[in-house]
């Protein structure tokens, strides 16, 4: 991000600049409809240009709103993190659910499985190692179930998955197979170390190292008589400030839809795409700080994905009666407070400002429900639907 939205005594860019309402109880989440209907319609034409399927990740808004909004701009199904997360979105009526997250004890997905057969809905999996492998063919056989499983690629984050150039690779590829209750479905991978990037060219490096690699993979498969396999691809990074790789099939993104600062520090985004952000009241103040109403239990202490990310916690923007715009950095929490440095400047007990966090993500599993400021200047209150879902 410019060093003037950080280090501001100006004024903000314009983007963060917008009305704060006065008449709701702080802090709460507020979600702007026009940015976030832009953001999806960006990301559905994004995979459509490309000729991929868009599979976003409701891991970022846990909503079955939002959700419902992206299926119906044209996306092809939906990936979650977790067998609870990916229930509720079963239970709404979604019929197409990826849970992007290792399964080593089939029990953890029986509950789920058995809802994907009374809605009669398609759930994916994917397996990093052989004993995800043997867990969801334990789970495949309890539930008398096929089910699609990915192979999980380690393209750079260290996570969680098979290298693309290891022996492990086939072996897990050939375990899949084997299985009589898992379909391979295709490869999968996460570029999150994109989130550390500096430039947009490290971002772009990535996403082509990413495709060769998944490239390479499928090639070495389709040797041993594996051909036919998708590649599904994940991560907005990439998917904003990369072309999307020939190889791939189908495209992860979910920070996408709300944004953040960590996406503006990475130039992906601008201010005026960031869709969500916390309002919040100024309570106290001394000769350093102004201290608002919103700490690390309403904005997370997150620095941004994986750990990247500037300093600080968010940017507060406080509008004046005169219509000036002022920019704060939040630069320390406690759990129930956020500091505000004054820097020689003032903030009234009961000003309010708007946060923008550096990580959406983490802010709205914080919440049970999040306020959409609707295009027709009204306001509308949505559950998180997924909220707590950890099994």
């Amino acid at each position: 991000m410019p060093n003037e939205v950080f280090n501001s005594f100006n004024a903000p860019e314009p983007g963060f600049a917008r009305p704060l309402p006065a008449e709701r109880a702080t802090p709460f989440i507020e979600v702007d409809e026009f940015r976030l209907n832009r953001n999806i319609a960006k990301m559905q034409s994004i995979a459509e240009k490309a000729g991929v399927r868009l599979r976003p990740h409701i891991k970022t808004h846990k909503s079955i709103e939002i959700a419902r909004r992206q299926v119906e701009a044209g996306a092809a199904g939906l990936t979650a993190s977790k067998a609870s997360e990916a229930e509720v979105f079963l239970q709404a009526g979604f019929k197409d659910v990826l849970m992007a997250y290792p399964v080593i004890h089939a029990d953890t997905i029986g509950p789920l499985l058995q809802l994907a057969k009374y809605a009669n809905a398609r759930v994916a999996f994917i397996a990093g190692d052989t004993a995800g492998v043997k867990a969801l063919n334990e789970a495949a056989a309890t539930a008398e179930m096929r089910l699609p499983v990915f192979m999980k690629v380690d393209v750079g984050l260290g996570r969680v998955g098979v290298k693309p150039q290891s022996a492990m690779a086939l072996q897990v590829a050939q375990e899949i197979i084997m299985a009589k209750g898992l379909k391979f479905a295709g490869l999968l991978s996460h570029a999150g170390h994109s989130y550390g990037a500096n430039s947009l060219e490290a971002i772009e490096k990535i996403a082509i190292a990413e495709g060769i690699d998944l490239l390479g993979l499928r090639k070495r498969l389709e040797t041993s008589g594996v051909a036919n396999l998708s590649v599904s691809t994940g991560s907005t990074p990439t998917a904003l400030g990369a072309p999307i790789t020939p190889a791939t099939d189908e495209i992860r993104p979910g920070n996408y839809a709300f944004l953040d600062l960590t996406a503006v520090r990475l130039g992906i985004a601008s201010a005026d795409d960031l869709a969500l952000s916390v309002v919040a009241t100024v309570v106290a103040t001394n000769d350093t700080y102004a201290i608002i109403d919103a700490g690390s239990k309403t904005l997370s202490s997150d620095h941004g994905p994986h750990g990247t990310g500037g300093g600080g916690y968010g940017r507060a923007i406080r509008i004046e009666d005169s219509g000036k715009s002022s920019s704060f950095s939040v630069a320390k929490l406690s759990e129930e407070h956020g500091f505000l440095p004054l820097e020689g400047r003032t903030l009234s007990v009961g000003s309010r400002v708007r946060v923008f966090p550096n990580h959406s993500c983490a802010v709205v599993a914080l919440s049970d429900s999040f306020v959409m400021r609707n295009s027709d200047g009204g306001f509308t209150t949505y559950p998180i639907d997924a909220r707590g879902k950890l099994l």
